[in-house]
């Protein structure tokens, strides 16, 4: 039971989703205030998270014992685009999480009106 968790697909798309949630919420820490600006915030917060889709996927490959190395040696380019694919399924976990914590973002603002 625990190997499901951890090898399989409970505990990573646990992880991606919280990710989703919490990415913008940081970056809004330090964003400017704005509608244009929320829009630059989503943009930012889609390109962290498909970076740490990717990398979260490779290293999941690599703890269970892919050396990444090799799969260059075989595959070239087709490697990132691999991971890049694998990273744009993942969004179907956090994107939903990720606008919703968009939609949250301006009840913080203080100088700004929604």
């Amino acid at each position: 039971m625990n190997e499901a968790y951890f090898n399989g697909l409970v505990l990573p798309a646990m992880c991606l989703a919280a990710l989703g949630w919490a990415v913008p919420r940081v970056l809004a820490l330090w964003w400017p205030e704005g509608v244009k600006w929320l829009m630059g915030l989503a943009l930012v917060s889609t390109l962290v998270m498909a970076f740490c889709g990717a990398g979260f996927f490779a290293f999941l490959y690599s703890a269970q014992g892919v050396n990444l190395d090799d799969l260059y040696a075989t595959g070239g380019l087709s490697v990132p685009v691999h991971f890049a694919k694998l990273s744009l399924i993942s969004a179907l976990l956090w994107g939903p999480l990720m606008v919703l914590s968009l939609a949250g973002v301006p009840k913080n603002w203080v100088r700004e009106v929604w």
